[in-house]
């Protein structure tokens, strides 16, 4: 899959698209492919609407997601939110913002954190969701799993590199380091993060959003 595959579109979204939507959803809800691979029950955590004009593309929901089923429903959730400048509200509706992680359950703890996305997941959804919200104005990559997946044409080789060359990939894509808090150090060592890629990615989603102000969580 390349960046084309996440470009905007200008066509409206069918009444169709809506409901084929919804059928979709309820088939990923209702997936167990990577079941026997997962330490837990599958459960799929998304957000999409075919009128969403935001996406936003993660690596896979962490186990307190895990346990609510509301994506970013953690500590990382709350500074994505930040750094994009939206509340809650904003974020959770469908109607603006699609949530699709590379892999939609949680895939258990490893040595050094969570486990990688499911590999079959992405194969498996991405397609045929991505292809059923034409609305998308923006992507955010978030983590190295979105950027290697949809930025491996532009030769993507670390979080880091491609963070440094964030406006080559013009004005509909922003790639971002994952918000957890396993990564204070890097915003430490990385200033220029929150003084410049910030401060461009509010703007571009309000833009995208259509938004005239918008106030980020206490």
């Amino acid at each position: 899959m390349s960046t084309s595959t996440i470009r905007p579109l200008s066509t409206q979204a069918a009444p169709s698209q809506a409901s084929e939507l919804e059928r979709l959803l309820g088939e990923i809800r209702a997936c167990r492919v990577c079941a026997e691979r997962l330490p837990h029950e599958p459960r799929p955590v998304l957000q999409a609407g075919a009128a969403a004009r935001l996406l936003i593309v993660g690596q896979a929901p962490g186990a307190r997601v895990h346990a609510s089923g509301i994506p970013w429903s953690d500590a990382s959730g709350r500074r994505l939110r930040e750094w994009m400048g939206i509340d809650e509200a904003v974020f959770y509706d469908a109607g603006q913002v699609a949530i699709v992680p590379m892999g939609l359950c949680f895939p258990g703890r490893g040595a050094s954190g969570d486990r990688p996305p499911e590999k079959a997941c992405a194969p498996l959804w991405q397609e045929r969701l991505l292809a059923l919200m034409s609305q998308i104005r923006l992507t955010l990559l978030v983590g190295g799993y979105a950027q290697q997946h949809f930025l491996k044409q532009q030769g993507h080789q670390s979080v880091t590199d491609t963070l440094r060359n964030w406006q080559s990939l013009g004005q509909h894509i922003v790639p971002l380091p994952h918000p957890s808090p396993r990564n204070v150090a890097w915003f430490k060592a990385n200033p220029w993060f929150e003084g410049e890629v910030v401060p461009a990615l509010r703007e571009r989603v309000r833009g995208a959003l259509e938004l005239q102000a918008s106030t980020p969580e206490e």
